[in-house]
This record gives structure tokens, sequence and C-alpha cells, in this order.
């Protein structure tokens, strides 16, 4: 493979090595910074509403878990467009650029995504609208249910944009010009903080409020991002929206391929940690709000290797679209160590700084804020512990998805969260004395079990041979 690439670009292989973790970082950076921005926005929430006091934190904290859950399906087929969208660029640049068949494709799978999205958002809204009945039946107590419900009926309503958000995203990421969708999601950010603060507190709407402004965030990042595109000279010739009422059946089955594996995928990862959500209920709301802290710092980290993952899908999809498997392979690899080398350094933070990060979260003042602080605090160690096998499994899967590898990643998921994952978390709470320390155990197994799998996966399909034979 070396002494090929020598061969034809003439430069050693270790230079494309390195111009491509060049690329990767360029690439993925704008992608980072926006998904930190959108972590941000839950981060603010689970803040202010902890200062509004515990239950009101416990209670958001099932919310958000429920939210994303039902979330998943749509997010994952969002998620389906960026292959499609990268690989259809790359085809174009295979044949010089020539015509505008693959500005069609491109346009194609945008508007395939966002009529599969909105086709599978509407279960999720019936569900939603009576969260207090499922968390009730799910075990959670009637107080906490119905402070939820208040959040998820103002909440979802944003779910549609936040989708469609995703999907030009990828288109822009397919198009290597990210940053529209940073900087957009960076203003949102800065603008929801004192919206949400209104809503929650001085407007007196508590956790209905706090759902309010997310669906506000997203409806904004949506409109935006629409504006910004069509106002762009390049990106206008694709008329992303143009007919889009229009179904394009071909393009949607390819859609629901590609994109049901992956929110099923979601569906089964996000589902393992609403699930630990819930369990944590069995303990009480400290058990919970605790819960609340950890997983959200745990996945403020993630968002930079979860970037690092779609900006895989962006470089891999380019190359295997362009019939490139060298290129494709080595976009994977260098994706996998980026992301393996900032999460290692989360890992250390996490472990050394776990007290003073979770009483961020709380009002010292607040009735049960030092019990809350001391769970929070264990769990992040534990959250510490298993940032290494996060970041090498949502980065591999990224790197799968760039050449439509998704269907045998869902099984890995299902084996690592469900089959070995959750039982044994469960397990040791219940039967080992760990308590809610135990789940977050089970987490880290999980994790650990489905990063292995994902890139002995990518190692077989990266091999020069099988990677020209998948892509």
């Amino acid at each position: 493979m070396d002494a090929g690439n020598m061969a034809v670009t003439g430069r050693p292989a270790s230079s494309d090595w390195g111009m491509e973790a060049r690329a990767t970082l360029a690439l993925s950076a704008p992608i980072v910074l926006t998904n930190l921005s959108q972590m941000a926005l839950a981060l603010t929430e689970t803040a202010l509403l902890g200062h509004l006091g515990t239950e009101a934190l416990a209670a958001g904290m099932l919310a958000v878990s429920l939210h994303f859950a039902l979330l998943a399906p749509g997010l994952g087929l969002a998620l389906a467009a960026a292959p499609l969208q990268a690989q259809a660029r790359g085809a174009g640049r295979l044949a010089g650029g020539a015509g505008r068949g693959w500005v069609r494709a491109v346009r194609r799978a945008t508007r395939a995504a966002l009529w599969a999205v909105a086709l599978v958002l509407l279960p999720s809204w019936a569900l939603l609208w009576e969260a207090a009945a499922v968390l009730r039946a799910l075990g959670q107590a009637p107080e906490l249910a119905e402070l939820a419900q208040d959040y998820t009926r103002a909440a979802m309503f944003g779910m549609p944009a936040f989708s469609g958000f995703i999907v030009l995203r990828g288109f822009l990421a397919a198009m290597e010009r990210p940053g529209a969708a940073m900087w957009v999601s960076l203003c949102v950010v800065v603008l929801n903080l004192p919206v949400a603060w209104a809503l929650i507190f001085p407007a007196g709407l508590g956790v209905f409020g706090a759902g309010l402004s997310i669906t506000l965030a997203n409806m904004a990042m949506l409109l935006a991002t629409l504006v910004l595109i069509r106002r762009d000279r390049v990106f206008r010739r694709f008329r992303l929206l143009g007919r889009v009422w229009r179904p394009d059946g071909a393009r949607l089955r390819e859609v629901f391929f590609v994109g049901m594996p992956i929110a099923a995928a979601m569906l089964l990862e996000i589902g393992v940690f609403s699930a630990a959500a819930l369990a944590m209920g069995w303990f009480g709301a400290a058990a919970v709000a605790a819960h609340a802290i950890a997983i959200q710092t745990a996945s403020a980290t993630f968002m930079v290797p979860m970037g690092i993952g779609q900006a895989a899908t962006a470089r891999v999809g380019l190359a295997a679209g362009a019939g490139d498997a060298a290129a494709a392979a080595r976009a994977g690899w260098v994706a996998v160590a980026l992301g393996t080398a900032f999460m290692s350094a989360m890992a250390v933070l996490l472990v050394s700084m776990s007290p003073e990060i979770a009483w961020l979260f709380l009002d010292r003042a607040a009735p049960g804020a030092a019990e809350v602080a001391a769970l929070g605090a264990t769990l992040l160690v534990v959250a510490g512990f298993f940032q290494l096998g996060d970041g090498i499994q949502v980065v591999a899967a990224g790197a799968l998805r760039g050449v439509k590898d998704t269907r045998v990643p869902m099984l890995f998921a299902a084996l690592g969260y469900w089959g070995i994952g959750l039982p044994f978390g469960l397990f040791m709470a219940r039967f080992g004395g760990f308590g809610p320390t135990g789940i977050w155990m089970g987490l880290g197994v999980g994790l650990a079990i489905v990063a292995a799998l994902m890139l002995r996966r990518w190692q077989r399909l990266s091999r020069r041979g099988s990677a020209r034979k998948q892509v």
C-alpha cells in the first residue's frame, strides 16, 4: 500500500497520514464545536434545574432520557444522509466534477432524509405526549413522572427541527464546509441561556420552560442554517428544499436501508443510558440527580470523539465514493487515533477532578446537595475509566458508516449494551452491593465490549482488499 502511494503521488506514505490528520482535524473541529454547543444547551438546563431543586433536576433527567430515546429513530435516519451525501460528492470528484448528476444525488439524499425523519417521529410524539403514563409504567415516582411530562410536552415539538439540522449539518460536512453549522449552534447557545433562565425562573414555567427553550433553540438552528445555505452562492445550486413535498421512493428506501440500523444502534445506546437513569430512580431522587451530573459531564466529553467520528464518516465516504480504498482506510485509522488521544486525556481529568466537577451543577445551600455531590463524584470516577472505550466505539462507528456498514455495528450494540453491560450493571447494583455505582460499572463494561468489536470490524474492512470490496 505504501509503495503504491509513493508511486502514484511521489510523496512518502507518512506525508499522506499527516495530510489526512490535518484534514480530519480541520473538518472535525467545527463539527466538535457544534456538538459541544448542542451539549451546552443540555448542560445549561441541567444546571438551571439543579438550582430549582433536586426534584426538578431528577424530573428533567428522566424527561431528557425518554426524549432522546424516542428521538433516536429520527436522529439515526438524519445521520444516514451524511454517508450518502459524502459518497455522492466523492463520485463527483472521481468524474472530475463533470455533469450535475452528483449534485442531484446529494439533493435527493438530503430530501429523502428529511422525509424519513418526518415519518418516524410521529409515533415518538404520541409517546412523549403521554410521558407521565410511560414513566409510571416503568416504575418512576408519580410526582417525578408528572414533572417530566411537562418537559417532554414542550420539548417534543423541537425534535423535527433538530433532526433537520442534523441532515443539513451532514450536507455541510460532505461539502467540507461545516463552519456555518458551528456558528449557528454557538449563537443559539449564547441566546438560549437568558431565554431558558427567563422561562424557568421569572416566567415561573419551571421544567416546562426548560423544554420550551430547547424547542425554540432547535427551531432557530434549523432556520438559521437554511438561510445561510440559501445565501451561499455555491450551496444555492443544490436547491436542497426544491420540490421537497415530492417523495423520492428509491432514495427513501436507501435512507431507510442505511439509516434504520444506525437508528437502532443509537436507540440501543441511548436506551441503555435511559434504562440506567430509570434504574437510578429505584434508589431515590438523589441517585437520579447524581446520575444527571455524571451523564451530562460524560456526554460533554463524548461530543469530541463523536464529532471526530462524524468527520470520519465524511472523509471515509468521500474516499469511498471516489473508489480510493487506501485513502478510506487511512481516514478511518487517523480518526480513531485522534479520538483515542482526546479521551485518554479526559479520563485523567474526570478521575482527578470529580468532586469539583460535581459541585458545578449544585447549589451548596440546597437541601440534599452534599449527598448528590458525593455520589455524583463517585459516578464521575467510574465514567473516567470508560472514556477510552466510549471514544473508540463512536469513532469506529463513524468510519464504518462512511462505507455504509451499519447493520453489523447495530448487532454489536445489542450484544454489548443490552446482552452484557446492562444485565451486569443491574446485577452489581442489586446483588453486588454497589447500588447506583454498580449500574455505571455495567455501562463501562458494555462500552468496552462494543469498542473492541467495532475496532475489530474496522480493522478487517480497512484492509485494502476488503475495503475495496466494501466500497
